[in-house]
């Protein structure tokens, strides 16, 4: 039986969400039901039936959230996201069903031994359970429910609200001195002689880069941090007081711990350990380059302590000039973006044995493009292993970061892997670092569609533990890193490929500022953390998010508070990271380890060792936990090594 991909509208889609979204929760529904009806002597026939139902929910979910993230229209919008809200209701609904609990515990976990896979499905369901608080009085119950349907709603209202603030800051031509020609030609003036500077990417990323004027450059950075505020502050207080009580309701002392419990790191106290760990590894870097950056930036402010956070990205700019021969308008000058997409397509044929075939089918939006995704060796339709969706420009209404959203987990024989990637970058010339992303964020998609292959709903895709779901992207970011790999696509305008003395120059200005970059990361984990232990103290004790914010910065940051802002406002992960932001350099940590793997084969392309990392970390989805994966990869358990051996070279 061949499997086909959904069939998405060419016009109507309020009419095909709201079918899609009624169907696959009627279909939940009806298999629920068949759940509390179901012989218990065969338990796998049980849990294939729940996982069925939570697969059906959670292609209801997937639509609403996709969609609530990227249509171009807002009343599309507002219904995705009340069928996100439906189908998280159904799912809280399930989860507090004592019926349905009594039904899966007293299922013979023993008549499973000769099957792993349904065993691991029902560990994990019993486990859902136990952290719901199913076994709570009905007045708890119901509030947990309240609060899980509340929870799901702030969160969306957070995120619609980073969305659309999109800030602007009018300025006049003679002021984008050391802008790229192409972005100031892209940027006209309007009726009143000014050219609107948006907090976008394509915008935000060049000018803190490349604009001379120091005053925009502290404009654009003063809107850009505060983006979202005052409106997201009451909400992710209301966020933060609740994901509390909800732990607490459930048995854990504070947030982090419910959450990390379920995570390769095991604990909450175990994060901020981690934190400090990572923040003490770094600090010689982070001081080296401080001191590199410092030296040039005294040369225009001798009186200088430290350096701005409007100026940073500038300085850091000129040191690689300067220090690394390494001018990054020449840079961008190999990287244009219908290109760049291209070889991103080859290089991860390559690597990982994939053919992608262009498709012309309806999508939301006239930019997005769509991908059939094959095994390099095979020739038909019923070889195919997913479709991918490309949605990579900036547009009004539409998410502002850069992610891989499911749109269907893949399921032999019920269903094909089906992703979305969504991200923000300029439609002709592209600086590396918007490279290093698209090879980042395309890694979540290959690990989508890859591990899109086996028999459960529950264990598809990047369905391993969320600290290790980066680990795979970070990897593959080391593909845009390398000269003979870039040089298969990186080309002038005159088609000469980029120089390979030039890419180990830009290697070497981006090591130049790896400790900035991890002690900046480490301040944004110290936020996401502490602003949810924090709810553990009495009400009178917990600090006001702007306070903590500075106390933060001003420990693990390497550059200094900018007056009068609140990043924290639009710092999207506070969402769905909730107090796990830790979890981009654990699996930084991993990825470095994993890619020594090829870094001793000698070649990026090995054959062997790309189809064992295939088959053994991307295939396997959420098949074991993450740490068996990867030391059934590498042949040993993962090790701090390589990190740390990266961080101090």
């Amino acid at each position: 039986m061949t499997i086909e991909p959904i069939s998405l509208p060419a016009d109507d889609w309020t009419t095909w969400l709201e079918e899609r979204a009624s169907e696959q929760l009627d279909r939940a529904r009806a298999l629920i039901e068949e759940v509390r009806s179901a012989d218990t002597s065969r338990p796998l026939d049980v849990v294939r039936l729940w996982d069925r139902a939570h697969g059906h929910l959670g292609n209801a979910m997937a639509a609403g959230y996709l969609l609530g993230e990227v249509h171009p229209d807002p009343d599309v919008r507002e219904l995705a996201d009340r069928v996100a809200q439906d189908a998280e209701r159904l799912s809280t609904q399930w989860s507090l069903d004592r019926g349905l609990y009594d039904v899966v515990a007293v299922l013979d976990e023993q008549a499973l031994a000769d099957d792993p896979l349904a065993a691991r499905m029902l560990a994990k369901v019993r486990q859902d359970f136990k952290r719901s608080g199913v076994d709570l009085d009905d007045a708890t119950r119901a509030r947990i429910a309240a609060i899980q349907e509340r929870m799901v709603e702030l969160d969306q209202e957070f995120g619609k609200a980073i969305r659309e603030d999109v800030r602007t800051v009018g300025v006049a031509p003679e002021r984008l001195a050391g802008l790229p020609d192409d972005w100031r030609e892209a940027h006209p003036a309007g009726e009143d002689g000014l050219v609107a500077v948006s907090t976008d990417y394509p915008d935000f990323v060049p000018v803190r880069t490349f604009a001379e004027d120091r005053d925009l450059r502290r404009d654009l950075s003063v809107a850009f941090l505060d983006r979202g505020w005052p409106r997201t502050e009451p909400m992710l207080t209301e966020l933060f007081d609740l994901r509390q009580e909800l732990a607490t309701t459930v048995g854990y002392p504070d947030w982090p711990s419910y959450d990390a419990e379920i995570k390769m790191i095991g604990s909450g106290p175990a994060i901020p350990e981690f934190v400090d760990r990572i923040a003490a590894a770094a600090q010689e870097a982070m001081e080296r380059d401080l001191a590199v950056l410092l030296e040039r930036y005294r040369r225009d402010f001798p009186e200088a302590s430290a350096i701005e956070y409007f100026d940073s990205a500038y300085y850091q700019e000129l040191v690689r000039r300067e220090r690394y021969d390494v001018d990054g308008q020449r840079v961008r000058g190999y990287f244009d973006f219908p290109k760049v997409r291209q070889g991103l397509l080859e290089v991860t044929g390559r690597l990982f044995g994939l053919r992608y075939e262009r498709v012309d089918v309806p999508v939301w939006h006239d930019e997005v493009a769509s991908y059939d995704v094959f095994p390099a060796d095979g020739g038909s339709t019923a070889g195919r292993l997913g479709r991918i969706y490309l949605d990579l420009h900036p547009r009004d209404g539409k998410y502002k970061h850069a992610a891989q959203f499911p749109l269907v987990n893949g399921v032999a024989g019920e269903q094909m892997a089906e992703g979305v990637l969504v991200c923000n970058f300029s439609r002709g010339l592209m600086e590396h670092d918007h490279v290093v992303t698209l090879f980042h964020e395309f890694g979540h998609l290959l690990h989508h569609v890859l591990g899109g292959q086996g028999r459960w709903h529950r264990l598809s895709g990047v369905a391993t533990e969320r600290d290790f779901v980066e680990a795979p992207s970070q990897m593959l970011e080391e593909w845009a890193w390398d000269a003979e790999v870039l040089r298969t696509f990186a080309s002038d305008a005159a088609g000469e490929p980029i120089p390979a003395d030039l890419v180990e120059a830009m290697r070497a200005g981006d090591d130049c500022g790896k400790g900035i970059q991890a002690r900046t990361q480490m301040f944004c984990a110290a936020i996401s953390y502490w602003f949810h232990a924090d709810r553990a103290r009495p009400a009178a004790a917990v600090p006001d998010l702007t306070g903590r914010m500075r106390e933060l910065q001003e420990r693990y940051s390497p550059l200094p508070y900018l007056d009068g802002t609140h990043m924290f406002a639009s710092f999207g992960h506070l969402g769905g990271y909730s107090s796990a932001y830790y979890t981009y350099m654990w699996s930084l940590v991993i990825a470095k380890d994993m890619f020594n793997a090829f870094d001793a084969a000698g070649d990026l392309f090995d054959a062997d060792v790309a189809g064992r990392y295939r088959d053994r970390v991307l295939a396997r989805g959420g098949e074991a936990d993450a740490a068996d994966l990867v030391a059934d990869f590498l042949g040993r358990p993962s090790s701090f090594d390589a990190y740390a051996a990266w961080l101090a070279r």
